[in-house]
């Protein structure tokens, strides 16, 4: 359950380290974790609706609550 990720201090932690190849990956962590460099770069042309829609509550959160992790996580999926 996404809301529950990342309105836990924890889980969003463990997730983001996941996402960032610092951590361990849960399945849908992985899932994650392979979504966010198309949804970064080319706003998730490849991803199916339920993809698009977890990434873009992801990002949308991240940009609204955690900018330094969202600054991050850009520089390493489209430093361009």
């Amino acid at each position: 359950d996404l809301d529950e990720i990342l309105n836990n201090d924890r889980l969003y932690e463990k997730y983001f380290k996941c996402i960032m190849g610092k951590g361990k990956c849960t399945p849908d962590g992985k899932e994650l974790k392979n979504d966010i460099p198309d949804a970064i770069k080319t706003d998730c042309s490849k991803c199916s609706d339920r993809q698009k829609e977890g990434t873009d509550k992801v990002l949308k959160f991240m940009l609204a609550n955690k900018k330094a992790d969202y600054a991050v996580l850009e520089k390493t999926y489209d430093p361009a």
